[in-house]
């Protein structure tokens, strides 16, 4: 393809300016109900319907997943954009502060939000400057989840029917613009209660069966942190008993297990089940493992049109490009269960998670304009 076809210029005053008025929208997990209308009355005013599902009643939200179709001139198959409305907690009263260097960065009592708004305002200042200078494009489709930060709930929930793609881009990675992950991990949460049985610690703690020892020797005899170099394991939660002159009668475990390969996290929660059951009978006491899997382990082969395309805007653009995976998770996970073969592209988020959290106008720009160089590129053979 001819690099001059993929270097639009967008307006990146507007785009700081855009994200800076999403950014005082307060839009939690499960709370993005503003977002969600700020985002329909912002794609309204550029011709485009974004539908919302109903997702909100299926996982207590306020807010469903929004999908929007944009016919497009060139020919090609369709491409879907995607990032999730949600930001992390403390998330309430969010403020945009830019300086001089032009570096984007909160208040410092909450984060700032560029999870995941820098990827939202890059897809909307990209649709904005191809409207605007009359630049042909793919048929383009939209997808903005709700509680992606909680397990991608929304995007779990989502009726893939009515996606037309089969290639999509999710703007939803830190690290420096140019970046793209090819692969996620498959991630298990899961409880462990321990039921044993209560007496008075003082008078008859014989008559008891202690579940925290339970819990305790069970726990020292499963291998946490790194097992092998695609795995971790790691129990992070445990409550329990009622008093201390009680034999502790309940604890409740929480862990999680993440690998990159979904077969070796499928047997590590084997083994932990195996012997928090072995160890609760050895006191006669018992022990029930609950586990949701959140996310289901993904490699995209590097020779996929998905990926040649990105690489080649991304010269086209003189934007360093680096292929990469990572051990988190994003809305990606469930675009490949249902044949989507996604990449997840990094917008310019830094120090996320925290109220460190910080973009810049310029990675800003250069992701927007990444985006309007892969909604407008001829279809890669």
């Amino acid at each position: 393809m001819s690099k001059d076809k993929i270097k639009i210029n967008v307006n990146k005053e507007r785009l700081v300016q855009n994200f800076s008025e999403l950014v005082k929208i307060d839009s939690v997990s499960f709370e993005e109900r503003s977002m969600a209308d700020a985002l329909k009355a912002l794609f309204s005013e550029l011709g485009i319907e974004l539908y919302e599902d109903d997702a909100a009643s299926k996982i207590g939200g306020n807010a469903g997943n929004l999908y929007g179709y944009w016919p497009g001139e060139l020919p090609g198959a369709p491409l879907l954009f995607s990032a999730h409305m949600d930001t992390v907690t403390p998330g309430k009263g969010k403020q945009a502060v830019l300086g001089e260097d032009g570096r984007i960065t909160g208040a410092g009592d909450t984060v700032l939000g560029a999870d995941d708004l820098s990827g939202i305002t890059a897809i909307i200042e990209a649709v904005r400057t191809i409207e605007e200078k009359h630049i042909p494009h793919r048929d383009i489709e939209f997808l903005f989840p709700a509680a992606e930060e909680a397990y991608i709930r929304g995007s779990r929930v989502f009726d893939y029917t009515k996606v037309r793609s089969k290639q999509a881009y999710v703007l939803d990675l830190s690290g420096s613009v140019g970046s793209a992950s090819l692969q996620e991990p498959t991630l298990i949460s899961f409880q462990v209660l321990i039921k044993g049985k209560a007496a008075h610690a003082g008078f008859a703690p014989q008559d008891g069966i202690h579940a925290i020892a339970v819990a305790a020797e069970a726990i020292t005899e499963i291998e946490q942190g790194k097992i092998g170099k695609k795995t971790t394991v790691n129990i992070g939660k445990i409550s329990g008993g009622q008093a201390t002159n009680i034999v502790p009668e309940l604890v409740t475990l929480e862990g999680e297990i993440r690998s990159y390969s979904h077969k070796k996290a499928l047997k590590q929660l084997e083994i932990i089940e195996k012997k928090f059951k072995e160890t609760a009978a050895g006191y006669k006491a018992e022990a029930e493992v609950n586990y949701e899997i959140n996310l289901q382990a993904y490699e995209v082969d590097p020779e996929e049109t998905v990926v040649k395309s990105f690489c080649s805007v991304c010269d086209g653009l003189g934007i360093e490009k680096q292929l990469t995976k990572t051990f988190g998770g994003s809305d990606n996970n469930s675009f490949l269960q249902h044949g989507i073969k996604g990449i997840v592209l990094a917008c310019g988020m830094n120090q996320v998670h925290s109220t460190k959290e910080y973009t810049t106008a310029e990675e800003l720009e250069r992701c927007a304009q990444i985006v309007a160089g892969l909604m407008t590129c001829p279809e890669e053979k």
